[in-house]
C-alpha cells in the first residue's frame, strides 16, 4: 500500500492526528502523550498501535517506559503541508 495513503488514513482520526502533531515536536513516552492529548491511556495505546502498524511511528523501550517518535519526519511533514495547503483552496 502507498505510504501516503497510510498517513492520510492516520490523519482521518482526531486522536491519531493529535499524536502525530505532538510527536512532530519530538519523542514522547505514553504518559507524556496521555497528558497532552487528554484521552484515556487505553485509547492512546490503540491509536499508537495503529500508527505503528501503518509504519508512521517507531518505538523504543527504556526501563519500564515506551517512547514513540515519528518514523520518517520529513515525509510526514511534507504530507501534513500538502493537507494544510489543500484546506486553503
Amino acid at each position: 500500500m502507498d505510504y501516503r495513503l497510510d498517513i492520510l488514513k492516520a490523519l482521518s482520526d482526531e486522536t491519531r492526528l493529535n499524536i502525530i502533531l505532538l510527536l512532530l515536536k519530538g519523542e514522547k513516552n505514553v504518559l507524556n502523550i496521555v497528558s497532552n492529548i487528554k484521552k484515556s491511556q487505553p485509547n492512546i495505546s490503540i491509536a499508537l498501535k495503529k500508527l505503528q502498524y501503518a509504519g508512521i511511528l517507531e518505538s523504543r523501550k527504556e526501563h519500564n517506559r515506551v517512547y514513540y517518535r515519528l518514523k520518517d519526519l520529513e515525509r510526514i511533514s511534507n504530507i501534513l503541508e500538502l493537507v494544510k495547503n489543500a484546506q486553503k483552496e
